[in-house]
């Protein structure tokens, strides 16, 4: 069994019935989440990734899980197959017309009376630093793709948009408060302005770059929210 599972991840499944279920872990990561399942008794357990260097990791880490890459858009899972979704930190990485076309086909995979469980932050405050820094790296990749690195939704809209899709909200839990983003974690996301600068020009990239740098070296900011929300599919 995979070990360092976040507790976060531990922590978002503790309540819900994981046990001998078929699941799937939407936006697989490292495997966090799919190890999460294995470990609290999943019988089955499916990992989608749309990054072919994500689904190595995750068939290294969790031998016994099946991971897939597939676009979330389109998993390639039959209808009413799965009891349990977990999308662990997936929406903020997804444009709002990504997400309502992601939350679609999390219900279609989902058998009735199935549950989902969505792990994420709240917007950040607005005189955090890590705000700051995520609207340098959204700036850069808007620049670079025409389109965000990162959007934050709060737990109520993700609520609003799966209930609009038939589910029913069990629980609103905090997972983290405040978030500890540690130095390692500011100088990653400068890391990656610096990737997204490659395609803008530099009298555009540099003042930007400039800034991400002065952000991340001011060190670690704990702040904001990560929560989980627990929905019950009532077809």
């Amino acid at each position: 069994m995979p070990d360092s599972i976040p507790d976060t991840v531990t922590d978002a499944l503790a309540d819900v019935p994981v046990e001998g279920a078929t699941a799937l872990e939407a936006g697989a990561g490292v495997g966090n989440g799919t190890a999460g399942l294995l470990a609290a008794g999943a019988e089955t357990v499916y990992s989608v990734t749309d990054e072919a260097d994500h689904a190595r990791t995750v068939r290294e880490r969790c031998p016994g899980a099946s991971a897939l890459q597939a676009d979330l858009r389109a998993v390639p899972l039959p209808d009413d197959t799965i009891d349990v979704v977990l999308a662990h930190g997936l929406f903020n990485v997804l444009p709002n017309e990504t997400a309502a076309a992601v939350a679609t086909e999390l219900t279609r995979v989902v058998a009735p009376g199935g549950w989902l469980v969505l792990d994420d932050y709240d917007p950040h405050p607005p005189d955090s630093r890590i705000r700051r820094l995520y609207a340098v790296e959204n700036a850069l990749a808007e620049l670079a793709r025409a389109r965000p690195a990162y959007v934050f939704h709060p737990a109520e809209e993700l609520r609003a948009l799966f209930t609009g899709h038939g589910w029913i909200h069990e629980r609103t839990a905090t997972l983290l408060d405040p978030v500890p983003w540690t130095h390692e974690h500011m100088q990653a996301h400068a890391d990656a302005a610096r990737r997204a600068a490659t395609a803008v020009p530099d009298e555009l990239a540099d003042p930007l770059l400039e800034r991400a740098e002065r952000l991340a070296a001011e060190g670690e900011d704990p702040t904001g929210r990560m929560y989980s929300l627990a929905l019950r599919y009532d077809e």
